[in-house]
Parts: C-alpha cells; sequence; structure tokens
C-alpha cells in the first residue's frame, strides 16, 4: 500500500464519508471500490422513467452532483430494508 494525498471538494467528501459510515467501511475502501470501477469502465445507470422512457424529473445531466445525490438517496432507501 501507498499514500497520497488527493484534493476534493469538501461537500463529495463529507457525503464519501457518511456514505462509508453507513456501510460500516473505511473511506479508503470505499474510493478504492469507486476508482476501481472508474477504471474498470463501469458506467453508472442514469434513473430512467418507466412512463416516458426518458430522465425522471430532476435529473441534470450537467450537474454530477444531482446524480449522485439520487444514487446516495436510492442508496439509503435500500439499506432501510436490512435493518
Amino acid at each position: 500500500m501507498k499514500r497520497t494525498t488527493v484534493r476534493l471538494p469538501e461537500d463529495l467528501l463529507d457525503r464519501a464519508k457518511r456514505k462509508a459510515a453507513a456501510e460500516r467501511r473505511t473511506l479508503t475502501s470505499l474510493i478504492e471500490d469507486g476508482l476501481g470501477q472508474v477504471i474498470a469502465g463501469k458506467r453508472v445507470l442514469l434513473p430512467v422513467s418507466r412512463a416516458t422512457g426518458g430522465l425522471m424529473p430532476g435529473v441534470d445531466l450537467t450537474h454530477f452532483s444531482t446524480i449522485e445525490e439520487m444514487d446516495d438517496l436510492e442508496y439509503v432507501e435500500r439499506m432501510k430494508h436490512f435493518k
């Protein structure tokens, strides 16, 4: 293992810490998994409306943080079912 320093927007780091805590894992493991997915070329699935076939209302592709927030909210909902 090597150590490095990265600079992240404060809100992204805060959300990453919350997600790691919710999953009971380290921030390092969360970053490692995410970076591994990016390098492997895995894609993020966008929420699609079943009614229209287009993007769900509120999804703005010009602001990636909106997509991340929707993903976080979906994750929280899924975790509620495991308690």
